[in-house]
């Protein structure tokens, strides 16, 4: 029951923001680590192999301590009156079930009261592409592509692995996906550094990332205007022509589900890069599409509480 209420407990309160500003976020501290172990063991004049074993080292710090850090916060709750609720309290940290939805709902806000410029600069905040040149499509689809991809990420996948592995695997799970958010880009600094981070990302992710698909297509049963089995059939046509083994299943279920075409041609790094479309409905993109992608998510969120209580 534990995962039930720290759901419930995520998707009320979310992280608080004050505690934010004092102490930070469990992400935060490891993301600290990561970036020290970048500068000072990913150095230019290792060679390719040098840098991936370091990489592969730095990684296994990063699961050490996470797995540490797991079992040390278990052991306390067990040692306190009412365990279970700080247990409840250390999961819930480390689900993003409300704050993706907050991030997401400003962009839209923002869009709508305040145009294009502030939108771009808010996008900015959860994506990690230039957004400094794009049009009003551009900024609803990058924002649905971000709820859909993150809906893994930051709600399925941490509560998969802590299903299966309890607050440790939660743990676990957070670092290796913030190492390769941190270092796993194809980038020439860390093509080899990040190797490890990206390819243990995507093992975890295999399995979270297509039963996202599915509960967005279950979802859609549940919210008039979407289409469950075009979701599904968009996924399964569509997920394997992104880059990532694991994000595809989760944008392409989105786009099914709402008729729309999400990715696409865009930019990375200032040159154009010839991403594919995932699915064949409407490419013009507006503030309304943002608030439909929104009602979507929250329907499925409201399915992955059913679905965590009765396994509980």
């Amino acid at each position: 029951m534990i995962a039930g209420f720290a759901l419930v407990f995520d998707y009320i309160f979310g992280y608080p923001q004050w505690l934010y500003r004092r102490i930070g976020h469990p992400v935060t501290w490891i993301g600290a680590f990561i970036s020290f172990a970048d500068r000072s063991y990913n150095r230019e004049s290792d060679t390719d192999e040098q840098r991936k074993t370091s990489g592969a080292v730095m990684l296994l710090g990063v699961v050490a301590l996470a797995a540490g850090w797991g079992w040390v916060c278990l052991w306390l709750a067990h040692a306190l009156p009412m365990s279970w609720v700080w247990e409840l309290i250390l999961v819930a940290s480390l689900l993003a079930g409300r704050s993706l939805h907050t991030h997401v709902a400003a962009v839209r806000n923002i869009l709508r009261d305040h145009g294009i410029e502030a939108a771009r600069r808010e996008l900015s905040k959860i994506v990690g592409r230039d957004t400094s040149q794009l049009d009003e499509t551009d900024v609803c689809r990058a924002a649905i592509e971000s709820l859909s991809e993150n809906t893994s990420d930051g709600l399925v996948a941490p509560l998969f692995w802590y299903l299966l592995a309890g607050l440790p695997g939660i743990a676990i799970y957070k670092a290796v996906n913030t190492a390769d958010s941190m270092v796993g880009y194809k980038s020439a600094r860390h093509l080899h550094f990040g190797w490890a981070s990206a390819r243990m990302d995507d093992l975890l992710n295999l399995a979270p990332a297509r039963l996202t698909a599915l509960f967005y297509a279950v979802a859609a049963i549940f919210y008039g205007p979407a289409r469950p089995l075009n979701a599904l059939k968009v996924a399964w046509r569509d997920a394997q022509k992104h880059a990532s083994p694991n994000a595809g299943w989760p944008e392409a279920a989105m786009a099914g589900a709402l008729n729309i075409r999400l990715g696409g041609p865009g930019m990375r790094g200032g040159v154009p890069h010839p991403d594919p479309y995932f699915g064949k409905g409407r490419v013009a993109l507006n503030v309304a599409d943002i608030s439909t992608a929104l009602a979507l998510y929250r329907r499925l969120c409201a399915l992955v509480l059913i679905l965590t209580l009765a396994a509980s």
